[in-house]
């Protein structure tokens, strides 16, 4: 028997990355999940490997920022499976220079995947919740950054929605005690994934919603960061998923408000 057996799941941005490996995990211990993606593609993915490792997912594809998603994402769940225990806040990406040169335009796209999509999709599943008492713990977690801790240049936009999330978990976790809803976040340090890959020079870009984003960091950059860690190398996306799944479980019952820094020790 897994620890999570009977209950549902949605993550945001679990086609790739740090939200797959939550996907695969959370899974894994026997929920139920329902993973997004921008693209079909990844989402069907992860579906696949879950079911073949003979667990229950289904996709529910599109932006976390789109007018309508968040009640889609709830609803996905409620109807497929029939209910909602954990909400796993994780999609996002950078966008980054230094504020003399940001555009209105990056600081909105980046508060509205960072904060926005979290904040409507948690109004979303609130009439459910209260609707639905249950005997167990519910689990919110909600993906921060130690940018929203600490800040980092060219993060204006990235460290004050970060910082916003930290906000907005404190608060859902005084407004949601009474439901017996544990909110909580993690502050991720440096995780290796595609947007963060050492890339030897400054030309590798993905397409973000018809936006062109630098990924990657310099070989030097990633070489500070070692440097600096008492690890002596980054995390991995597994070992990232394996925070948000401690907090999804029974033990963690007692532990709301709170910003687990996941980061090596760096900070």
């Amino acid at each position: 028997m897994g620890t999570l057996d009977g209950k549902v799941a949605i993550v945001s941005g679990s086609g790739r990355g740090i939200g797959r490996e939550v996907a695969l995990r959370l899974a894994s211990e026997g929920a139920s999940v329902v993973v997004n993606d921008l693209d079909g593609q990844p989402a069907e993915e992860t579906v696949a490997d879950v079911v073949a490792a003979g667990g229950r997912a289904v996709a529910c594809v599109g932006s976390v920022t789109d007018e309508g998603f968040a009640e889609r994402f709830v609803n996905t769940a409620v109807d497929t499976f029939g209910g909602l225990d954990i909400i796993v806040n994780n999609a996002g990406y950078t966008w980054d220079t230094v504020i003399q040169k940001m555009t209105d335009e990056q600081w909105d796209a980046i508060l509205d995947v960072h904060l926005k999509a979290p904040f409507r999709i948690l109004r979303a599943a609130q009439p459910y919740i209260r609707a639905n008492p249950t005997d167990h713990h519910r689990k919110v977690v909600n993906v921060s950054s130690v940018s929203g801790q600490y800040g980092n240049p060219g993060q204006a936009n990235y460290s004050a929605a970060k910082a916003g999330v930290i906000g907005l978990t404190k608060t859902m976790a005084k407004e949601w005690g009474r439901y017996k809803v544990n909110v909580n976040a993690v502050a991720y340090g440096f995780i290796l994934t595609r947007m963060t890959e050492a890339t030897a020079d400054d030309d590798t870009f993905v397409e973000i919603e018809g936006r062109k984003i630098k990924v990657g960091v310099s070989r030097a950059v990633l070489d500070r960061v070692v440097s600096v860690n008492p690890l002596g190398r980054p995390g991995t996306p597994a070992e990232a998923a394996g925070a948000i799944y401690l907090l999804c479980t029974p033990d963690a019952d007692y532990i709301t408000a709170q910003v687990v820094t996941v980061d090596g020790g760096s900070r």
